[in-house]
């Protein structure tokens, strides 16, 4: 199966307001998030990618526009990996949702947390992690196995979706950080994923590209290497 970078979305408006912006039309990027955007294309610049799919919230659109423009690629609009539908609490500042008798669920037991007036974080994983499964295996069939996509989503998504591929209950997803414009890379294969980054701000990244298949085998291995991988020789 391919692999997938998993981005966040560069720092918001809304970010650093104190406030749950959740799905609030037309929160963009903030000066800090533009110039986050803009260095992807340098960040990214030794990984080809194959395709990107976006949240259809702004603040994704934005994020992923200068390094799509720069690759004269499109981009496929995922309502499924759109941030979490809080309901009632969108827009609420943070230091009066603290006070809040479910915060201690969304913080201790995320998988019991249902948003008034909005939806689950268990339902969130459900439909984030169904489409990065069946992106990832459109892509591969039309691309092949080395093939590499980038996601574009918001942070308890993301977290979500690293979660499973770490095989963690939902209620460990917590445990996750996943900061503004932060990459973490998953590769799957037919019997797992594996997690080759989680929250990453650098700017090397030419070794989660996969190698090219070897003659005569048709699909990557899903074993892992017992005793830890070598690395990668060179920048391959």
């Amino acid at each position: 199966m391919a692999t997938v970078i998993l981005l966040r979305h560069g720092r918001s408006s809304a970010n650093g307001s104190g406030v749950l912006a959740g799905r609030t039309p037309k929160v963009g990027l903030d000066e800090t998030g533009r110039a986050q955007a803009k260095a992807l294309i340098d960040r990214l610049a030794g990984v080809p990618l194959a395709e990107a799919v976006v949240s259809p919230l702004l603040r994704c659109k934005q994020t992923v526009a200068p390094l799509l423009a720069e690759r004269g690629l499109g981009r496929t609009v995922e309502p499924r990996v759109s941030e979490v539908d809080y309901g009632e609490w969108t827009g609420r500042e943070l230091k009066t949702l603290v006070k809040e008798p479910l915060w201690r669920v969304v913080q201790a037991h995320p998988s019991a947390a249902v948003f008034p007036g909005g939806e689950g974080l268990a339902a969130m994983q459900a439909r984030a992690v169904t489409a990065v499964r069946e992106h990832d295996a459109r892509i591969t069939a039309e691309h092949g196995d080395h093939a590499v996509w980038l996601l574009c989503s918001h942070g308890d998504v993301l977290k979500s979706i690293i979660a499973d591929a770490l095989g963690q209950h939902l209620d460990s997803f917590q445990r996750i950080v996943v900061d503004p414009a932060a990459v973490s890379v998953v590769r799957y294969t037919e019997t797992r994923p594996f997690v080759l980054r989680v929250n990453d701000h650098s700017s090397d990244f030419g070794g989660v590209v996969p190698p090219k298949p070897q003659r005569g085998r048709k699909k990557a291995s899903s074993d892992a290497e017992v005793g830890g991988s070598t690395g990668r020789k060179g920048n391959q």
